[in-house]
């Protein structure tokens, strides 16, 4: 048996949240754990790739709440892996395409957006 944590929010509390970062901020990063305490290596790389080209960036932090923020965010992306990216509104992706971007020298320019 898989202990399933009690989530903080409900569907529609994490929808709004998602909604209001995505709207209220350039670039923002949803990611398992936070800025000091990356929780995993995805969201760990995708934090690192975002901070070498900006300073101001929001994260989000989706482990309090963690089903209802892939389905929200399933809904703005199409993706319900985290970490997901937005810059301007827009979904750029995950640290594999950011990983990608910046390989191609297109990383800087697209967090510049």
């Amino acid at each position: 048996m898989t202990f399933q944590p009690e989530s903080e929010l409900t569907e529609e509390e994490a929808r709004e949240r998602v909604n209001s970062a995505i709207e209220d901020n350039d670039v923002v990063l949803f990611m398992k754990g936070n800025e000091l305490m990356p929780q995993c290596g995805y969201s760990q790389k995708a934090l690192e790739l975002v901070q070498q080209h900006r300073d101001d960036y929001e994260t989000v932090d989706v482990l309090d709440a963690l089903a209802e923020f892939r389905t929200a965010l399933e809904d703005h992306s199409g993706w319900e892996t985290i970490p997901q990216t937005f810059v301007d509104g827009e979904f750029v992706g995950g640290s594999d395409v950011l990983a990608e971007l910046d390989e191609r020298g297109e990383l800087g320019e697209k967090l510049s957006a």
